[in-house]
């Protein structure tokens, strides 16, 4: 049984992964809500993070950072921003696009674990905490990582603009990132919820 359920997790991190992909490289990842563009890449990320634990989400971060990473040199749906970035350093760029991805996995799985484990949480709550973990570290780690990296160099400097990294970091993400943050929290609070209910995934 134990056998069965792990091969089963591993059959859905694999269906997370497909997804992750399609995310990635069609528009069908992107939600246009008026002049936003919300990207829903961050969920396969929390819900592996919610059915394999900290395993789970590091490595479905780490993989949706390589593929962030390809993006960079035109695979799939082109990122200027990845563009520019590259010509910097790629070792940098690689490191910028999956360690913050795999870091905010990590977090989750171990938040959404000690929560409905230890604490014993109803599945929406930890569901919820997983999801907005995710998407709040994803965003710390790769900020803080952008200005450690790229901060000098003439591409970012412009966009800094003189203003504090604070100030820099809330008008970069905008209103784009809060809003991913809920959607990734409702939705893995739905999952947890989901995969909860149909007790397939128990030790």
């Amino acid at each position: 049984m134990k056998s069965n359920t792990q091969a089963l997790r591993q059959t859905v991190i694999g269906l997370m992964a497909v997804l992750e992909m399609i995310f990635s490289f069609t528009p069908l990842g992107t939600i246009p809500i008026g002049p936003l563009a919300i990207t829903l890449n961050i969920v396969p990320i929390a819900v592996s993070a919610v059915i394999m634990g900290p395993i789970g989400g590091g490595v479905m971060g780490a993989f949706f950072g390589f593929l962030s990473f390809l993006q960079c040199f035109g695979v799939g749906v082109p990122s200027e921003f990845g563009a520019n970035i590259v010509k910097e350093s790629q070792p940098l760029t690689a490191i910028l696009c999956i360690v913050p991805r795999m870091l905010a996995g990590i977090i989750a799985g171990t938040v959404y674990y000690l929560l409905r484990k230890k604490k014993r949480a109803p599945a929406a709550v930890c569901g919820a905490a997983a999801g907005f973990c995710t998407a709040i570290f994803n965003t710390i780690f790769f900020m803080t990582s952008l200005v450690l990296f790229f901060g000098d160099t003439p591409y970012i400097s412009a966009m800094i603009s003189g203003r504090n990294i604070i100030v820099f970091t809330f008008a970069f993400a905008g209103v784009n990132a809060l809003v991913e943050m809920t959607l990734a929290t409702v939705i893995t609070a739905f999952s947890a919820i989901g995969i909860e209910k149909t007790r397939l995934f128990r030790n």
